[in-house]
């Protein structure tokens, strides 16, 4: 790669730290820096991937809906088009993502839950129906179970009368980033590197026109990595994927001219839309260095949408205008298609209304504001060029990090990239906590909020009863027969997976049946929490609050004669672990014995692995909306095999649901705007009270 564009000191950002802002830019801080004649649809990029960006055509107004069946997504969809959606964006319920059907035991309590249940072709025609999929651009946010979903939107395309080689639209395709944060993975990296790669290779031969590969920064930041680091690690994963093209002798140049990127564009305003603008350049500069000729594959396009963290339940219409702000700084940084989250996101799936008002947004931003008329018109600026090239020069001093620490795939590994993020976040909720970093609304309570909500069992038995009827119309032995060839590609590693997984799902085979014909080449994969300790105390340790919650738990292991014992864990397909992390670093860090355990464990293992650990307390972390169905069994569980252990319940969890839950013997569900810190001496209350009950 290219020297650094800074050789002044020290830059203003520190991976640990964070960005430094200083009060004032002058003409003084451009003098070092070389890409100030960039020019917009020109190498580097920096300015735009096209010469006249918005002014022409504004950026795509993409919607990421799905939930329920595919009936009832399809409904959300007709409507976003009809208000002014160009594109959709396909949210999958967790079973579909971690290659379950509906009528699968690992299903049960997520089905239609954060996402639409696709169990088979059938359903993705019900999805797409009426459609326009020549006009449309159709974005699917999936990574473990890619190959069948990815075959059954080519195949449903081809049922419902369009030209397969015309269509538009992305697929996720980011297996690696699953590793570290979001966690819907279903094989291990290795081979789930083969499986992305396959699926670009089969798409740039067959869709011309898709882009097969969407490298997402979003999840991290997401998960606890400020701007710089999200940009950092997306990038480095893209240069893994380049790097197993290369070795598999593929054409550098097609490859890469299928890759676009996906980021989150959080509070940050200055430093997200430097962070855009950075991103582009150095994608330039790295392709540059594997060779890579072809100007299309060089100019870096890409899908943002806002923080989804950054939403505050117990204040929500705030989060318009934070919404609001977030969409401005992607406009600013040159992204090419936006969703905005909805304001009631914080606390339920959103509403029609919500949703509404978030496609309002961009409309507004694109007709009413004149935003679209100028390009790039940031450039020049002392302050935005400056802090542009800081984020480059960071973002470079991770690469040599990660390449110094053996690649992407040994820091996994390792657990690098873990920790990393973890540690981030563990800082960010004791600067929210202390009041440091101020979120405006944050510490209100909410006592009544509007949610969508349903029954995931009624969801489940209407696609189990689909499955069936699907089962007993196809021709049985021409499904044995796809999926037995695909489990020969598979573990031959010979012919491309997804050619052969298209196969399978056009003869009705389900998305189960596919992924489990690829576990008999590639066993489920399985990772371990990584605990981070001492970063929350240490941001935090003078703080009053602070100083009371450790002050219970002190006064609990003085009763007790022992540190009091807490397993940490999350139920059924939910992968989303930045709360369950941030709680078992908090509790770890006030005196607590803290037990995490890894994602999707049955029912029945969390109710063991508490028992054998003499746990205390049972703390669940649930951000998939599925509490309503998971926490009774967690309950029934425990009455079953008597055992006396109290569950207390957090994430996002409607106020209007406290009540039932507590009926079901949940003795405490967190409040929107009470911090851990806060809860603390209220969950050690609950343990003395279980062990003065239980006092011989």
């Amino acid at each position: 790669m290219q020297p650094s564009l800074i050789q002044t000191p020290e830059s203003g950002l520190n991976i640990e730290t964070g960005f430094k802002y200083k009060p004032l830019y002058t003409a003084e801080d451009l003098q070092w820096i070389t890409h100030l004649n960039s020019k917009p649809g020109e190498l580097p990029f920096l300015r735009g991937p096209y010469p006249t960006m918005y002014t022409q055509r504004p950026w795509t107004i993409r919607q990421y809906a799905g939930f329920g069946d595919a009936k009832t997504t399809n409904q959300l969809y007709r409507n976003a088009v009809g208000n002014g959606a160009k594109g959709l964006s396909v949210a999958f319920d967790l079973p579909t993502h971690r290659g379950w059907d509906s009528d699968s035991p690992h299903a049960a309590g997520d089905v239609g839950k954060a996402g639409v249940a696709i169990d088979s072709v059938e359903d993705m025609k019900e999805l797409l129906a009426g459609i326009p999929l020549n006009d449309i651009s159709v974005s699917m946010t999936m990574n473990g179970a890619v190959l069948p979903i990815m075959a059954a939107y080519i195949v449903a395309a081809d049922e419902l009368g369009f030209n397969v080689a015309d269509l538009s639209g992305t697929i996720q395709n980011d297996i690696l980033k699953e590793f570290m944060v979001r966690n819907t993975y279903i094989f291990s990296p290795e081979m789930s590197l083969r499986i992305a790669a396959d699926i670009v290779e089969y798409n740039a031969q067959n869709i011309p026109r898709f882009n097969s590969m969407s490298i997402s920064g979003y999840h991290f930041q997401e998960a606890g990595a400020d701007p710089v680091l999200e940009l950092a690690l997306t990038l480095s994963n893209a240069k893994t994927y380049i790097e197993y093209a290369i070795k598999q002798g593929w054409d550098i140049n097609k490859f890469c001219e299928h890759l676009t990127f996906f980021f989150c564009v959080g509070s940050d305003f200055y430093l997200e839309i430097a962070k855009l603008r950075a991103a582009r350049l150095i994608w330039t500069e790295l392709l540059e260095s594997y060779g890579v000729t072809s100007k299309k594959a060089k100019a870096l396009r890409m899908h943002c949408q806002t923080s989804g963290w950054s939403l505050v339940a117990g204040d929500p219409l705030n989060n318009i205008a934070r919404t609001t702000a977030q969409a401005m700084a992607a406009a600013f940084g040159g992204t090419q298609s936006l969703h905005t989250n909805s304001y009631d996101e914080a606390y339920s799936l959103p509403t029609e209304q919500s949703s509404k008002v978030a496609r309002d947004t961009q409309r507004i931003l694109q007709e009413e504001t004149g935003i679209c008329n100028v390009i790039d018109p940031w450039a020049g600026s002392y302050m935005m060029e400056k802090i542009t090239a800081e984020v480059i020069d960071e973002v470079k001093a991770v690469f040599n990090h990660i390449d110094s620490a053996g690649g992407m795939l040994k820091a996994l590994d390792d657990s690098l990239i873990q920790k990393l993020i973890q540690t981030r976040a563990a800082k960010t909720q004791a600067n929210l906590d202390s009041g440091k970093q101020k979120v405006v609304g944050a510490d209100n309570i909410t006592h009544k909020t509007e949610s969508l909500n349903f029954d995931s069992d009624v969801i489940r038995l209407q696609q189990t009863t689909k499955i069936k009827a699907m089962k007993l119309c196809r021709d049985d032995m021409k499904v044995r027969r796809a999926l037995k060839n695909l489990s020969r590609v598979a573990q031959k590693r010979q012919g491309n997976l997804l050619s052969a997984t298209i196969e399978a799902i056009k003869y009705r085979a389900t998305i189960q049946e596919c992924t489990d014909a690829l576990t008999k080449a590639f066993p489920r994969h399985q990772q371990f929490p990584v605990l981070i300790e001492g970063i929350y105390k240490g941001e935090i340790d003078d703080h009053p609050e602070w100083m009371t919650a450790k002050q219970a738990v002190s006064d609990i292991a003085d009763l007790l004669s022992r540190s009091p014992r807490v397993l940490v864990a999350k139920v059924g397909q939910d992968g989303h672990d930045r709360g369950a992390n941030v709680v078992t670093s908090i509790l770890c860090d006030s005196g607590c014995e803290v037990k995490q355990l890894p994602l999707f464990i049955h029912i029945e293992n969390i109710v063991s692995y508490a028992s054998n650990f003499e746990a205390d307390m049972i703390a669940i972390s649930s951000l998939a909306n599925a509490h309503n169905e998971l926490i009774p069994q967690l309950m029934y569980e425990l009455r079953c095999k008597n055992i006396d252990i109290p569950v207390v319940l957090g994430g996002i969890v409607p106020v209007e649901d406290h009540e039932a839950l507590k009926r079901y013997g949940v003795a405490f569900v967190m409040e929107p705007g009470v911090t851990i810190q806060k809860a603390i001496p209220s969950l050690m209350s609950i343990i003395k009270k279980r062990s003065l009950n239980n006092w011989p």
